[in-house]
């Protein structure tokens, strides 16, 4: 059979040859470029006000990453609105690894206390490294007489309702840690909230309120002169920060725990070839000497997990800060 030649045919197929040698030396490019990152500098999201646990954690490993990655880290910081604004500027960023948010365990207790979020705290963002923790503690008042934790838990049940624990917020950590407590030690302490971590130490100090539940770090201090009495940290194993203070869990309440966590999150769709190189650098950073002696002095722990199990984790305090938070009655409708 005769082949017709049509000079139509001729030009189109002139035309595909001609974009697959364009287009050919470009994959290697494209490859290259994923392969460079980072190129420029990153901003890491901190959605609180200089000076608090989030702020320092996320410049100190702000800092290190950028060493390693051979690119500035800029702090920006973007506080209000219970961390919401700042937390939905990092929802919304373009998820090429330039834009990354420092978190913290507020973010799964946000969405128990906030009912109208402007993004999903699980589906509007990806899991990238876990940092670093720092326990809760139950401390009193010394002349109070409490000291254990077992003979706290056995006057609250003589006295329900009766006696007070201070807390640094109502809605915050420390007052989901003290209601927690009461869940699973199956007391009533009463909260009385302050507009932070200071106000509620000194008033404990003082002798105005018998019982602290705050974040370790500012307590420590005041253990160590004898000021206050701790009697359990949250975490769920003992503090490298007091070593000789048993956990809660081992005090009295098996299974309790209710630590702070820093880590960080990208924009949902954050490609999985930058999540693990930041996750690989992360690692190594906690692991360095330096680091650990730097969170030991700051009463915290580093930390390490893959991305899943950092999701993993997320889902499972999203989970159980919203079963608290309906049984205590914490929130907003």
């Amino acid at each position: 059979m005769k082949t017709v030649s049509n000079p139509v045919w001729r030009r189109i197929r002139l035309v595909l040859v001609t974009l697959c040698v364009i287009a050919a030396p470009s994959l290697p490019a494209q490859s290259r470029a994923q392969s460079a990152y980072p190129a420029k500098p990153i901003r890491l999201i901190v959605p609180f006000p200089p000076g608090g646990s989030n702020d320092i954690v996320g410049r100190y490993i702000g800092q290190k990453l950028g060493a390693r990655l051979g690119q500035q880290m800029v702090i920006d910081n973007r506080a209000g609105a219970d961390a919401i604004i700042g937390t939905q500027l990092a929802a919304n960023a373009v998820p090429d690894g330039y834009t990354l948010l420092s978190a913290s365990i507020t973010h799964t207790m946000t969405p128990a206390t906030q009912k109208k979020l402007p993004y999903d705290a699980v589906k509007s963002f990806t899991p990238v490294a876990l940092i670093g923790s720092a326990p809760v503690t139950i401390a009193v008042f010394p002349p109070s007489q409490i000291n254990t934790l077992k003979e706290l838990v056995a006057q609250a049940k003589a006295r329900p309702g009766q006696i007070q624990y201070a807390s640094s917020s109502a809605g915050g950590l420390t007052h989901f840690a003290g209601e927690l407590f009461n869940l699973m030690a199956g007391v009533k302490l009463v909260i009385v909230p302050y507009k932070g971590g200071t106000p509620a130490i000194t008033d404990v100090i003082a002798g105005h309120v018998p019982v602290l539940i705050n974040t370790l770090p500012p307590v420590l201090p005041h253990a160590r002169s004898g000021r206050l009495r701790i009697l359990g940290v949250s975490s769920a194993k003992r503090t490298a920060a007091l070593p000789e203070a048993p956990t809660i869990a081992e005090a009295g309440v098996p299974g309790y725990e209710a630590s702070i966590w820093w880590g960080l999150l990208g924009p949902a769709g954050l490609p999985r070839d930058i999540v693990n190189k930041i996750n690989v650098e992360i690692g190594a950073i906690v692991r360095e000497p330096e680091t650990v002696k730097w969170f030991t002095s700051q009463a915290a722990d580093p930390l390490m997990a893959t991305p899943d199990e950092f999701a993993r984790m997320m889902a499972a305090d999203i989970v159980k800060w919203n079963r608290v938070a309906n049984e205590a009655g914490i929130g907003t409708p």
